[in-house]
């Protein structure tokens, strides 16, 4: 299938590791012009030359360091690509800390200010970057904004987890309600736990933790799922990719589990 992604001009946050990587690579794969954000400049570029070594044209990829907790930073970063390219197609937000860097507190250790750099990063981060990209999409009559969030949104076990998850699917639903008049499809995408370059540092803590053998950590890392495995990022990527092509049209506004099965929840 054409994805009919050829040419577009696709910005993706935390495009520096993990998921967002994934998701650049996968974009460019398909023929996409993709500017990396992320906060640090050196793992920015190291990430883009990582693609343009893979690339014929390596003007395909282009990086723009930025810090999405900054409104200011978020409009010069958007500004930027639109200079080199004359626009923007696709936005993926992806900027968060990830959802398994620490167990979550209790209640009574719970502080404030997890909530406020969780919600700041995620919630307001994503905000920014569709409110800074919303008026050159709505000029050209087309857009596609993909949010990735998580399934603690469909989960209990980590309070800020899952205030800012619901919040990103809340986000989502507006913004897909008020831009698609102008063309422009808005989607969010929970993943479960995905197989990163980060995930092997948590095998190793928890083998360290609780004594097990990494079969069997990685059992358990993957037994919520309905494939009993964690998803790779580029499994992942796949999914949200088509999510930001003109193919995908017809989804806007809703969640997609993107999980391998979320056991023991029916949602509908």
């Amino acid at each position: 299938m054409d994805l009919r992604l050829q040419e577009t001009r696709a910005i993706v946050t935390g495009g520096s590791s993990g998921l967002g990587l994934a998701v650049a690579r996968g974009l460019v794969a398909e023929g996409a012009r993709v500017a990396l954000v992320a906060r640090d400049e050196s793992k920015l570029e190291a990430a883009a030359e990582a693609i343009r070594a893979t690339l014929a044209d390596p003007t395909q990829v282009l990086t723009v360091p930025a810090d999405t907790t900054e409104d200011a930073a978020v409009r010069k970063m958007v500004d930027r690509v639109v200079s080199a390219w004359g626009g923007v197609d696709v936005l993926v937000n992806a900027a968060a800390q990830p959802a398994f860097a620490a167990t979550p507190p209790p209640l009574e250790e719970t502080k404030d200010a997890d909530l406020v750099t969780d919600f700041d990063t995620k919630v307001l981060g994503y905000l920014r970057c569709a409110r800074a990209v919303a008026p050159h999409m709505k000029k050209q009559g087309w857009g596609r904004i993909v949010n990735i969030s998580g399934l603690n949104a469909r989960r209990t076990g980590s309070i800020t987890g899952t205030i800012r998850n619901v919040s990103v699917a809340a986000l989502t639903a507006n913004l897909a309600d008020e831009l698609g008049p102008h063309g422009i499809g808005v989607t969010v995408v929970h993943p479960a736990l995905v197989e990163t370059e980060r995930t092997a540092q948590l095998v190793e803590k928890r083998m360290a933790a609780e004594g097990l053998t990494e079969e069997e950590v990685r059992a358990g890392l993957g037994a919520t799922a309905s494939l009993r495995r964690m998803m790779t990022s580029a499994e992942v990527a796949d999914v949200i990719v088509f999510l930001c092509s003109p193919r995908a049209v017809a989804v806007t506004g809703d969640a997609v589990s993107v999980s391998g099965g979320n056991r023991g929840v029916i949602h509908y």
